[in-house]
């Protein structure tokens, strides 16, 4: 039995990676941050790329 090309399904096709996803600078560490599903409401406050940097930051 012949293999039918390289695995694909026509469901993953369609897909894309997380490159278009908003990315944001974090204001503790400096490092880049990509956009989650869970900060869909409050994306322009996150300012920090995880609760360990938001605890780190002087008020």
């Amino acid at each position: 039995m012949a293999r039918r090309g390289s695995g694909h399904t026509a469901k993953s096709a369609g897909k894309r990676g997380k490159g278009h996803l908003p990315v944001k600078t974090c204001a503790q560490c400096g490092r880049p941050f990509a956009w989650r599903k869970k900060w869909k409401a409050v994306w322009d406050e996150v300012r920090f790329c995880s609760e360990r940097c938001r605890r780190r930051f002087p008020d």
